[in-house]
């Protein structure tokens, strides 16, 4: 017990830790510091997927509507006064398209490659020296787009003028804010850049996102329509089975709804807003956890052919527990306050966990629908086995569809290290929610609330009717030689049959 309150405790003051550390949607840099790159010292201002913006239909529409742009406000570069006895050379700030990266940069004589003009390169003529090297893109005119201030003797800050840079080009653009002056030590960058897609404040790899959610909170609702009706229908028949799912359902509802408004509020205003990312976070990790352990539990046959799950119980729910825990703690990592469209920003310590719990939930719950098959088929309980074989054949296809899933999402991420495939990174969170919910569909059509509801429940008489059934057929296969006379061991045999019987019963009523 002390051990779980300490990982809850670490969740708690983690949770604080990012909601405190969150960014709006305009990125903002409150004293961000320069970090030394090769010969240069970078902070990194943003990457998003900007859509080009829409071409105008009446000249006189307000100029906002439909267009995109990368507007800076307020930039302003401030060093310590111990380090001001100086006049320095450029503080640039530079925007690129990534296809753009390879006219950024050079290097003298095939050298090693550098981003700030050395001596060598000066001489050449290619570059002046103290400043970023680029070179004009063939393939977008003006672009990239580069602009700086320097300091004075006695400065302490230096501001870029504002200016609004209009995108004219679909394309993943990126903003680096970038120094050659070693002698700039301790300078930071403040004030903020604001990124607008055509369509509002979205990042555009997480604009599809919104429509997204806007049908899956439809799916939910047509489910949940389906689902409460029969409920309401056939409510005395129902069994805790079917409580469970109508669980699943509800957190469902709320989650997509959340993540819908999420990504609405974020398009509208342009500042993510907090406490909706972390209740949208919140109840998926509920919604995920609790359908696990739905699974499992019926996996091993909970409410079909055994009533608890006797001791088990506190390792189902200590392992819920545990995979709630990393989950809450990756998906927060993830999800609050992430405006850039970089592809995940969580760390490989918080995905191993939640990959190793995942893989364990799997092999248990195979393990236990053995079991659960087997005893179903040897007390020869038909209807149950049927929607047993059933459910056992959705789950191995979306086992199998999960990893092919996964063995993609690798390949995806592998092969597109500049986030060039920032358009179709949407698909890989919205296929795990499809997933889930074909998965959801499939118990709802199994074991929707009927009049028949209690034939898959779990029944004592039911089992001990098997019982008796079992016992008979020992008795009936063992050789009678006379209608009236039971030799010895036939006795022993019958008795033996009983014992077996109702040590299989017992162990039902406390597994």
């Amino acid at each position: 017990m002390s051990s779980f309150a300490s990982i809850t405790s670490l969740l708690l003051c983690l949770v604080c830790a990012v909601l405190l550390s969150s960014e709006a949607s305009v990125h903002e840099y409150a004293g961000d510091n320069f970090v030394s790159k090769g010969n240069a010292f970078v902070v990194h201002g943003g990457s998003e997927g900007i859509y080009s913006s829409l071409p105008k239909q009446n000249e006189s529409s307000i100029s906002a509507n439909g267009d995109a742009y990368i507007r800076f406000e307020k930039i302003t570069f401030r060093r310590p006064k111990e380090f001001s006895n100086f006049s320095s050379g450029l503080v640039q700030a530079i925007v690129f398209e990534v296809d753009d990266r390879e006219t950024i940069g050079g290097s003298a004589y095939g050298g090693q490659r550098a981003v700030c003009c050395t001596a060598d390169l000066a001489k050449l003529g290619v570059c002046s020296q103290g400043e970023i090297i680029h070179r004009p893109s063939t393939q977008n005119p003006g672009w990239p787009q580069v602009f700086g201030v320097s300091f004075n003797v006695d400065d302490l800050t230096s501001t870029l003028q504002p200016r609004s840079i209009a995108i004219t080009k679909t394309g993943m653009y990126n903003l680096y804010f970038i120094h050659c002056d070693p002698n700039l030590k301790e300078l930071v960058v403040e004030g903020k850049s604001i990124w607008k897609n055509p369509t509002g404040y979205l990042p555009g790899r997480m604009a599809p996102l919104m429509n997204f959610y806007g049908f899956m909170s439809l799916a939910f609702v047509i489910i949940g329509v389906f689902w409460f009706s029969q409920y309401a229908r056939f409510w005395k028949e129902v069994i805790p089975l079917q409580n469970c799912v109508t669980l699943v359902i509800t957190l469902g509802m709320f989650e997509m709804a959340l993540w819908y408004f999420d990504y609405a509020e974020f398009n509208e205003t342009g500042v993510r807003p907090t406490g909706t990312t972390v209740w949208a976070v919140t109840f998926g990790t509920v919604k995920r956890t609790v359908s696990r352990l739905i699974i499992l539990m019926v996996s091993m046959g909970y409410g079909v052919v055994r009533p608890t799950l006797g001791g088990l119980t506190s390792k189902v729910i200590m392992l819920g527990a545990t995979f709630f825990l990393a989950s809450e703690v990756l998906e927060l990592v993830e999800n609050v306050g992430a405006i850039s469209d970089l592809s995940g920003k969580a760390r490989l310590f918080l995905v191993i966990p939640v990959a190793m719990l995942d893989a364990f939930f799997v092999l248990w719950i195979f393990t236990s629908l053995s079991a659960t098959l087997n005893k179903l088929q040897a007390r020869r309980m038909l209807a149950k086995l049927d929607i047993y074989r059933k459910f056992t054949n959705a789950l191995a296809i979306a086992v199998i569809v999960s990893v092919g899933w996964i063995c993609y999402e690798l390949y995806f991420k592998s092969t597109d290290v500049y986030n060039e495939q920032w358009q179709n990174a949407w698909i890989i969170p919205a296929f795990w929610q499809v997933l889930s919910f074909s998965l959801l569909c499939v118990i709802c059509a199994l074991w929707a609330p009927s009049q028949n509801s209690m034939r898959y429940a779990y029944s004592e008489e039911a089992s001990e009717e098997f019982d008796r059934d079992d016992t008979l057929t020992l008795i009936k296969s063992s050789p009678v030689p006379s209608k009236d006379i039971r030799s010895p061991p036939e006795v022993r045999s019958a008795h033996g049959g009983n014992e077996v019987s109702n040590g299989d019963l017992e162990e039902d009523k406390t597994e």
